[in-house]
């Protein structure tokens, strides 16, 4: 027993000290690591990425580099309950709640605000504006849930933070004996999924930039294939990509935002003029297509992978969650802006809705055409942000298998060329815009989204679920309705792709 207890202090004393930071990376950080044996890294500004909400999903943190034996010992320490994660963050740079609220709507806002009209047309126009709520209800509500096992968590193995992954591996680590072999499995889940996401989101950057492009140069000058297209951005693309430091795309970062910003406002200067009635549209669509409109909707709800890194890094975490925290504030106004776009898209352009809004707007005019390039720009810079997740996901292993230093940079490079020709043939393999958005929503996004957290949540607390199992029940529903999207959605956007010319798209 006294053993026990000994290898307890040193397990916590050595998780509490040695937190790696954000993004940390031993080959490639300018952080130094302190001499001191009891001072804490100091986790760089989070301010000082240029699209920090996007890259930080492994933080390689010595708690998954302990003994996997000593983990579960944590769990015992009779100081466990009386540990706050928050008090012993070491932050160089906190962000604020604006800040933090920045971020989020960052994080959350992407490509999928501008497929929400098409998202609509699978859905109907009142099935999509309420189901469009309840998406953001349920996404926020698996966030929070995200959050709270994290801190259990973390009070449990006393280390003042955690990522996705590992809250993945240490719930299932710390919890029932029958799961806790899985740990493992469950932590490479999770970063499977994270790539596959990352990688259909470039997917789907390719195809808008090439799809937007042909538009312009076809209402100007000539019609060309969307795979000629897609071929001439492949060489730039590469090069782009071939940038290892993050700090080199601050400026194009910064232009994307402003390109997407003012993309948004003239989208929507377009859309609310001479609005139709609403008896136009169909109110509901068929059974058939709304497994396309949930693949669609959860592609737009992506940010659950943002909500620890931005949570981990506040000056003041406990403004995080409640009911007007920065959490419920961001995502109610990120529901508010995809309801609307979905919305007025639909209610502006019926069925004839193409997988992008910006394909709709009118091509005769010199603004609408400026909008459909700041928008192709904004994304194709943004493409090299998106990248970089699965980079520092693989790459690690990647660097593991070679022996010299210059054998690791040259394969790090043969990846990174690699993985944009893979993004590539996909996208000129599917360039159906609105499918692939629909088919990566339905297969990773829900998957992170909606599946994954109630699994935690269910794993964390084993076997305290609240009065009458009350927790339990809510979580295996939020299961059943993850599972049943990820199924029904991925067979529909899959049919899509293959017969483009559905009739089930007009019923």
């Amino acid at each position: 027993m006294l053993n026990m207890v000994m290898a307890v202090g040193v397990l916590t004393k050595k998780m509490s000290t040695e937190r790696q930071p954000l993004l940390y990376n031993s080959e490639h950080s300018d952080i130094e690591t302190p001499s001191a044996a009891n001072s804490v890294i100091a986790r760089p500004d989070y301010r000082s990425s240029p699209e920090n909400v996007l890259v930080d999903v492994q933080s390689e943190s010595l708690l998954l580099q302990n003994d996997e034996s000593t983990l579960t010992l944590g769990a015992s320490s009779a100081n466990s309950d009386k540990y706050e994660p928050s008090l012993h963050r070491t932050l160089e740079h906190p962000t604020s709640n604006l800040e933090t609220m920045i971020h989020l709507l960052k994080g959350n806002i992407g490509t999928g605000i501008l497929a929400m009209p098409d998202a609509f047309k699978n859905a109907g126009l009142y099935v999509g504006l309420f189901g469009t709520m309840l998406m953001g209800l349920i996404c926020t509500h698996c966030m929070h849930m995200l959050v709270n096992c994290s801190h259990e968590l973390c009070r449990r193995v006393q280390v003042p933070s955690l990522d996705f992954s590992e809250v993945c591996y240490t719930s299932f680590k710390t919890g029932p004996p029958g799961v806790q072999r899985y740990a493992n499995t469950a932590r490479n889940l999770i970063n499977l999924f994270l790539v596959i996401t990352q990688l259909g989101f470039c997917c789907v950057y390719f195809v808008f930039v090439a799809v937007n492009v042909q538009e312009v140069v076809a209402h100007y000058f000539f019609k060309l294939d969307i795979r000629v297209y897609l071929i001439l951005m492949l060489v730039p693309m590469v090069l782009l990509n071939l940038v290892r430091n993050l700090k080199y795309l601050t400026p194009a970062s910064l232009l994307a935002s402003i390109l997407t910003i003012s993309g948004l406002a003239i989208t929507f200067y377009y859309m609310l003029q001479d609005l139709p009635h609403t008896d136009t549209v169909k109110p509901y669509a068929s059974w058939k297509t709304l497994p396309l409109y949930f693949g669609t909707a959860i592609y737009a709800f992506e940010g659950i992978g943002v909500v620890l890194p931005l949570e981990n890094n506040m000056k003041n975490p406990e403004d995080f969650g409640g009911w007007n925290g920065v959490l419920n504030t961001g995502m109610v106004i990120v529901a508010c802006l995809y309801t609307a776009v979905g919305f007025f898209g639909y209610l502006k352009y019926g069925d004839a809705v193409e997988g992008s809004i910006t394909l709709n707007l009118p091509g005769t005019d010199l603004l609408a055409q400026m909008v459909r390039l700041a928008m192709a720009l904004a994304i194709f810079l943004s493409y090299g942000l998106q990248f970089y997740v699965p980079i520092n996901i693989i790459g690690p292993w990647i660097r593991n298998q070679m022996n010299t230093h210059q054998s690791q940079e040259i394969a790090e490079y043969l990846m990174r060329v690699g993985l944009v020709i893979f993004t590539f043939l996909l996208a000129a393999i599917i360039p159906n815009l609105g499918a692939v958005i629909s088919l990566v929503g339905a297969v990773s996004s829900s998957t992170l989204a909606l599946i994954f957290p109630p699994i935690i949540e269910m794993v964390t607390f084993y076997p305290n679920y609240g009065r009458r199992n009350w927790i339990l029940y809510k979580d295996l529903l939020l299961l059943v309705f993850g599972v049943a999207g990820f199924v029904f959605g991925t067979y529909a956007s899959v049919n899509q792709i293959l017969n483009p010319e559905s009739p089930d798209r007009t019923e």
